[in-house]
């Protein structure tokens, strides 16, 4: 007996220390293109670290403090976890069927108005997974409504709108042939910081290093000799908002020595002659005032460029996020495309993914949709519509306007110009429903709050990017299973809209059939796992978009902890043979481009006279230890005595001039709005430019216990909304070179105001 009752009390022992124990898991980063290979340790349906996979096929090892930190984020004691309903100025707790019930009844009485009374917001965070976005675009389908807004026109996308009409479809996205390019151009981008844009390059440094070593040339062109800069070891300055003047008189000088290879040119591409008579004007003597950047330094590039076997341009957000960003990425792309650089070794190539998503995208409409907005007519872009005028949508009387809102995976009143003019806005919504993991400044408006799993606690793929579209420099396909289970009653964004569809009366996708067949995979997934939160098999839909790729299973996948290596796209395999415009050529003169550019003297004009008025122009900056407006809630990252607020960076001979030392406060007005900041000096600045960091002034959140605590100031009140200041070929708003004029503060910083004044 007592040998039975030892053995008994060891076993349940054993059992228990091994559940007290920690489990080691492998899986990927979710908050930035580099998609950086993780091992986790996991211990009480926790995660209690994270560090980089050493050996991981694309990743090589690396990943930043802020992926290595993002499970206190989603560990916070600010996480959402159960429906919220705004009752008078407090949330209440609700079950998921009140507020599927009440808000699908909500829907139906502003559907009996217009099916455009109803609009969404997709912000940046649902882009980083793979299902996320697809169900929210098939939920508002099913509503029948075209009024969708994104976080891309706030940061890219310019490049869409030059990639659809170039190309003929809007994620032909051509990419740096990292392993092989001579020279390289960064500009209005600092991958050092904030990765590449769009494509998947984990540890820049290494790679940049690489490309110095084997002797290329990187010249980094911005308005501050940032910390890529640093690594390439060649700079240029250049002013903020002429990155389109710059590559006028890049092209113009390309075509003026003759180092256009005409024949391959015309037997791909078309427009060759519109173009070459567009940039004519356009000489190195004639921008060098307004870029900054003598006619000889532009000369020098071109020579450097024009000479390498292989060279290729690498922009970003910095240029995106500028007045003429469209129009600056559209040229930056006729540069590689006319030196023969395009879909060649060293140049710049168009990845493949898993299977023909633009094949697939044509064959069914996707993204071809010619809606155009209520609100200044502006186009249907990617199948939204610019966020710079979604207060106008909601303000505006009349048919179609906007009078309930789903937000997701995003923070508008953050992120989105004149957030102040938007928050006035949003509070007249009949509805505001707003699905995310915190009670971030959006949610705090909402009428209904619905908590979502954070990317820890669900299975994935890599996002659109690297799985549909091929955007990897070193490629490899990768699963991960859900690290730890939901807590409360979370739900994943899937399964949350598929419930909305049904409250609402419509079917996903416009599809009864599918929505059926979503209710159907639901209901025997209840039965598989009685005790789980009622939701899709997301593993299931995941293996099923593998197989029908013919990419294996996901259960085979997830045996490939480094990554499954897949081969690289070959130069040569996309003129000719996978642009999907009419005629299958690339269109180097777009008629709308062409048309916008003929007003470029006028801009020109402008810039000069705004060097002369005293004022300055303010542009973005990224820290190493915060993420977009994201990470501000994770007290590891803010905790250091320079990140608790952000700052104003000028060049010391202009902190000088203005009589503003080390910390003193400084007001920075813009035509739109007015904050007040600490000043530091920051030599590496181009005089005339200062420096304000995005992601800062979360103070009127209810629900950021870390971030709201902060001082600082939302930057971006200081950009204009409204139809006249969006970018028209793509719907940008106008976000970074915003004139400013800046003066000593008259007070003290206040930092629990909305706009730090």
């Amino acid at each position: 007996m007592h040998g039975f009752l030892l053995t008994y009390l060891t076993t349940i022992t054993t059992a228990v220390v091994a559940m007290s124990q920690a489990e080691t898991h492998h899986t990927f980063c979710r908050i930035c293109e580099a998609s950086c290979g993780l091992v986790a340790e996991v211990k009480d349906n926790r995660v209690v670290s994270l560090a980089p996979n050493k050996a991981h096929t694309g990743t090589l090892g690396f990943s930043c403090m802020k992926g290595l930190h993002q499970h206190s984020m989603y560990d916070s004691d600010d996480r959402l976890k159960y429906p919220l309903k705004r009752v008078g100025d407090e949330f209440q707790r609700i079950s998921w069927d009140q507020a599927l019930s009440e808000i699908g009844a909500k829907v139906k009485a502003l559907r009996a108005e217009s099916d455009q009374s109803v609009g969404m917001y997709v912000g940046t965070a649902a882009g980083f997974s793979i299902l996320h976005p697809i169900f929210a675009e098939g939920f508002m389908q099913g509503l029948g409504s075209h009024n969708i807004f994104s976080s891309s026109t706030q940061d890219c996308a310019n490049r869409f709108a030059a990639a659809k009409e170039m190309y003929g479809f809007p994620f032909f996205q051509p990419f740096v042939d990292l392993d092989n390019v001579e020279c390289m151009l960064i500009v209005g981008t600092n991958p050092v910081v904030s990765k590449w844009t769009f494509l998947q390059v984990a540890h820049p440094v290494k790679r940049l290093k690489e490309v110095k070593a084997r002797g290329g040339r990187v010249i980094v062109v911005d308005p501050r000799f940032n910390e890529t800069a640093k690594v390439a070891g060649e700079h240029q300055f250049i002013k903020p908002n002429s990155d389109v003047f710059f590559f006028l008189s890049f092209l113009q000088d390309i075509f003026a020595r003759g180092a256009c290879d005409e024949a391959a040119v015309r037997q791909f591409m078309t427009g060759l002659d519109e173009l070459k008579a567009m940039v004519e004007p356009w000489t190195p003597e004639h921008t060098a005032e307004v870029t900054g950047i003598s006619a000889d330094a532009l000369r020098d590039l071109v020579s450097s460029f024009v000479a390498a076997k292989g060279a290729a341009i690498v922009t970003g957000t910095g240029l995106g996020m500028g007045r003429d960003g469209t129009l600056a990425q559209w040229l930056a792309e006729c540069v590689t495309a006319v030196t023969g650089n395009l879909d060649g070794r060293g140049g710049t190539l168009v990845g493949e993914g898993i299977f023909d998503f633009a094949g697939f995208a044509k064959k069914n409409n996707m993204f071809m949709r010619k809606a155009r907005s209520r609100i200044g007519n502006f186009r249907e872009l990617n199948g939204g519509f610019p966020g710079g005028i979604l207060a106008d949508e909601i303000l505006t009387p009349g048919e179609g306007q906007i009078k309930g809102m789903f937000v997701t995976g995003g923070n508008p009143l953050m992120t989105m110009a004149n957030a102040e003019r938007l928050k006035a806005a949003m509070e007249r919504l009949e509805l505001l429903v707003v699905t995310d993991i915190y009670l971030n400044e959006t949610a705090s408006l909402a009428d209904y709050v619905l908590p979502a799993t954070s990317p820890l606690q669900r299975p994935d793929l890599p996002f659109v990017f690297p799985l549909f579209l091929g955007m990897q420099s070193i490629p490899y396909l990768a699963a991960t299973e859900a690290l730890v289970e939901p807590e409360g009653e979370q739900r994943d964004e899937a399964s949350i809209y598929t419930d909305l569809a049904t409250a609402c009366g419509v079917g996903l996708f416009g599809s009864k059939a599918a929505q059926w067949a979503l209710r159907l995979m639901k209901g025997l997934n209840r039965l598989r796992h009685p005790l789980s939160m009622p939701g899709l098999p997301q593993r299931f839909i995941l293996d099923q978009i593998l197989k029908r790729s013919g990419n294996g299973s996901f259960k085979a996948l997830l045996q490939h902890t480094e990554g499954k290596a897949r081969e690289q796209v070959s130069p040569g395999s996309f003129l000719g043979k996978r642009p999907i415009t009419d005629d299958g050529m690339v269109h180097l003169a777009p008629a709308d481009f062409l048309k916008a550019a003929a007003s470029l003297e006028q801009r020109h004009e402008a810039l000069k006279a705004q060097d002369a008025d005293g004022s300055f122009r303010m542009i973005s900056k990224r820290t190493h230890s915060t993420h977009n407006s994201w990470t501000q809630n994770i007290d590891e990252l803010t905790n250091g005595e320079h990140n608790r607020t952000n700052f104003v960076f000028m060049h010391p001979d202009d902190a000088e001039r203005l009589g503003l030392g080390e910390g003193d406060a400084a007001d920075i007005r813009s035509e739109t709005a007015t904050i007040r900041l600490p000043v530091k000096a920051l030599k590496e600045l181009l005089p005339g430019t200062v420096s304000v960091p995005h992601g800062w002034g979360h103070q009127n959140a209810r629900g950021l216990g870390v971030a709201g605590a902060l001082s600082g100031a939302n930057v971006n009140i200081l950009a204009s909304d409204g139809p006249a200041s969006v970018e028209p070929l793509s719907g940008m708003a106008h976000l970074t070179g915003i004139p400013v004029h800046i003066t000593p503060a008259a007070g003290p910083i206040n930092s629990n105001s909305w706009t730090g004044t």
